[in-house]
């Protein structure tokens, strides 16, 4: 009897977890701003004011017509521009067009891999938009080996030597650039906009996927609770992309300064895709899901969108060597 009763009770137990999980199912956290969920695997419903969805389109939702990118054949040139700070020699990997013209310019910073043949595709793609991409490689510059748990400052000094390398070349259409980025990127191009005062002068915008939002020598706790104070002062155009498994300590970080940034009236999007994770736009193909390539078609094309949006009003005049106001 005394073990019946157990069993007894281990059966009442398990209905009762069924019901508290069945409770909990109803409880789901929310995910994405603006987004209610009801059972697993039930589908999300967006509440927000259709005035309110940044990505709706009346002419596709409701005649079924399509945006058609821009494609272009890109053509890529190894190179190297000189630090003057300390006399640093960086090499580059320049990605345009094919053929002649002027584009609009934009400097690509890796990250922490490095400036490897998957993060190249990253430059690539930006440039078959129609860009001139410029891609340094700062790591090679100073013997830096790739992966690298510490961060050299002397770097921040390699990217931001590009851009007065970038904005002298002859097949460039704009007086500014943008800055585009992934991971440990994000915080070189941070320190250009802000630290290097480019910002609002040879800098139109920022593009971060997934960026590394702290100096990478900060303690821990600072990794995970706090971002980079620069973001309080960047103050240009801002449009961040990552996905809804990306890492805790750099997610809290974006996501915070997203939050302050907006509160404080800055101009910044926060883009999260649902079921991708880190590094969804350069995965190698053996484990790339179907969310991660929606995601990439999707988040190249808003960036690309968003930089000629900001780079148009700085067109070189045709007449004139005068910038635009």
């Amino acid at each position: 009897m005394h073990f019946k009763g157990k069993v007894i009770c281990l059966g009442a137990a398990l209905l009762l977890g069924s019901a508290a999980m069945a409770a909990a199912q109803d409880k789901l956290p929310v995910f994405a701003a603006d987004t209610v969920t009801g059972r697993a695997l039930e589908a999300p419903v967006n509440t927000r004011p259709v005035k309110d969805k940044f990505w709706w389109s009346d002419a596709w939702y409701e005649d079924g017509i399509l945006q058609t990118p821009e494609n272009y054949e890109v053509v890529e040139s190894q190179l190297s521009y000189t630090n003057k700070a300390d006399g640093t020699e960086v090499p580059a990997i320049l990605y345009r067009p094919r053929g002649k013209g002027k584009f609009p310019a934009v400097l690509f910073q890796h990250g922490r891999r490095g400036l490897d043949p998957l993060v190249q595709r990253l430059a690539r793609r930006m440039a078959a938009r129609g860009f001139v991409v410029l891609a340094p490689d700062v790591y090679a510059a100073r013997f830096i080996d790739t992966l690298p748990l510490t961060h050299n400052p002397a770097t921040e000094g390699d990217v931001d030597a590009g851009v007065d390398f970038l904005l002298a070349r002859p097949d460039i259409s704009t007086s500014r650039i943008c800055l585009y980025s992934h991971t440990r990127g994000g915080y070189y191009t941070l320190k250009v906009a802000v630290k290097y005062k480019r910002q609002n002068k040879q800098v139109a915008c920022y593009v971060g996927f997934y960026p590394h939002w702290q100096d990478p020598n900060a303690p821990e706790p600072l990794q995970v609770y706090r971002y980079d104070k620069d973001l309080d002062n960047l103050n240009i155009p801002v449009i961040v992309f990552i996905g809804e498994y990306e890492q805790y300590q750099r997610r809290r970080s974006i996501e915070t300064a997203a939050l302050y940034m907006k509160r404080a009236g800055k101009d910044v999007r926060l883009i999260i895709y649902p079921g991708v994770g880190r590094g969804f736009d350069f995965r190698p193909p053996r484990v790339r899901t179907f969310a991660d390539d929606l995601a990439t078609k999707d988040s190249i094309l808003r960036a690309a969108a968003f930089m000629k949006k900001h780079l148009k009003a700085w067109t070189k005049p045709e007449q004139s060597g005068q910038e635009k106001p």
